[in-house]
């Protein structure tokens, strides 16, 4: 005899009774994190003559990237005390931080985001979808990745890539420009 599913309130009681599922993370490696940053800080310096404005762009992502892009405004990495700073309009950035595919509804907001930011501007793909259009890719829906409107000057893998591996992005892109 095969042993009947429970019913859905049965199901419910035991997970609220129960354990929570969630794995705990990893503890975070805070000297790594901070020479990091501060070395990104004085690249930026090098580079710029002051720190780094960031602007995340989203033009169709599920949302995975921008939860990492979050953790790094939150206070774990805390990147202001860097001299990094996240701003809200591309007028204002060095950066411009691209998650998702390109929809073709987003193509012309994405150039025009482009256009407003001051000289010297990068563009960095964050993520696999970002960089060809992921999982999303062949949607009739999607242009394609960030390179298919607007020239990329470098790349963060992953989906989504860890906050630590956006930093390692930023820092790479600001040392090869400085070479």
């Amino acid at each position: 005899m095969s042993e009947e599913a429970p019913s859905p309130l049965r199901r419910l009681w035991r997970n609220l009774r129960g354990r929570p599922g969630a794995v705990p993370l990893a503890p975070l490696d805070t000297a790594a994190v901070e020479d990091l940053a501060a070395r990104l800080q004085a690249a930026g310096i090098r580079r710029l003559g002051r720190g780094l404005s960031l602007h995340a762009i989203d033009p169709g992502s599920c949302g995975g990237c921008e939860l990492e892009l979050r953790a790094l405004r939150g206070v774990v990495y805390e990147l202001e005390r860097f001299g990094l700073r996240f701003v809200d309009s591309p007028r204002q950035a060095e950066v411009l931080l691209v998650t998702g595919p390109v929809t073709r509804a987003l193509q012309a907001p994405l150039v025009a985001a482009w256009e407003a930011t001051p000289d010297p501007k990068f563009v960095i793909a964050i993520g696999d979808c970002a960089i060809d259009g992921g999982v999303f890719k062949g949607s009739y829906a999607v242009a394609g990745g960030v390179d298919s409107t607007l020239h990329v000057d470098f790349v963060v893998r992953g989906c989504p890539p860890a906050p630590e591996e956006i930093l390692e992005g930023l820092l790479l892109l600001l040392e090869a420009g400085a070479a």
